[in-house]
């Protein structure tokens, strides 16, 4: 009857070695599935390939636990959702909010920003020198970004008109037109923007910096992922944290965080 419990037991420790090893190599076995907007410098496409500063980390990060991966570059918004909905699906650069802390799997930072409300120059007729401000007037946001989210609540002054657009590209093309009177940005993230649209920076100004509005963008996994690849991804991300890309893009300073 021993004898019997042993075997039983050695033969569930060998099932469940087996079922982990059969998990690790499903894990390896394909792509990685990630998702990203384009939001320059820290996501790019150039010629069908996706860069950026800290696209960078991400592929090192991906190097490092050996896995390969199949890039999907979407509007924000879509990009949030089928991240919220699918297991194993990884996605950056996203701020961890208090609405998402349990929604997802956290691997680490990939880049830190200071947001703050940017107008043209030329629009002296914006006056902006407190938050209150801005219900006089028309701000853009990215649809599910979280300053989308502050603007209709944390930030308890609305403004005039909120126009949520897909993407920041959108966003810029309808403050250069003089759709809206304002949108939020980094500083240190809006020169791809000024090049596209043939401005300078004298072209357009900060007028305020709420200081909740600075927030640190993350790697993240719906929760529910594969056990194997949330443990493989923050061990690899272990390794390269402090790297030369990790560094580089903590160091530019800025992200379109959502």
């Amino acid at each position: 009857m021993r004898h019997w419990a042993v075997k039983r037991w050695q033969g569930s420790v060998s099932a469940i070695v087996l079922g982990l090893l059969l998990s690790k190599s499903a894990v390896a076995a394909q792509p990685l599935r990630v998702v990203l907007e384009v939001s320059p410098p820290h996501q790019t496409v150039d010629n069908g390939k996706v860069g950026g500063l800290t696209t960078a980390v991400v592929a090192e990060l991906l190097q490092q636990a050996g896995l390969s991966a199949s890039y999907e570059v979407y509007p924000w918004a879509r990009a949030f959702r089928i991240a919220a909905t699918t297991p194993d699906v990884l996605i950056y650069n996203m701020a961890r909010t208090p609405e998402r802390e349990a929604q997802f799997e956290w691997i680490g930072i990939v880049t830190r920003y200071k947001f703050g409300l940017l107008k043209l120059s030329r629009r002296d007729d914006i006056q902006i020198s407190q938050l209150a401000d801005i219900k006089h007037y028309v701000v853009g946001a990215q649809r599910e970004d979280f300053s989308a989210e502050w603007l209709k609540n944390a930030a308890k002054q609305p403004a005039q008109k909120l126009e949520l657009q897909p993407d920041v590209l959108e966003t810029w093309r309808l403050l250069v037109n003089g759709k809206l009177d304002l949108m939020i940005d980094d500083p240190q993230a809006i020169d791809d923007m000024l090049h596209q649209h043939q401005l300078e920076r004298s072209d357009v100004e900060f007028v305020l910096f709420p200081q909740e509005l600075e927030q640190q963008t993350w790697i993240a996994l719906k929760k529910g992922s594969s056990p194997a690849l949330v443990q493989r991804l923050r061990r690899a991300y272990q390794q390269i944290e402090g790297g030369s890309a990790y560094q580089q893009a903590m160091g530019q300073g800025v992200s379109k965080a959502h």
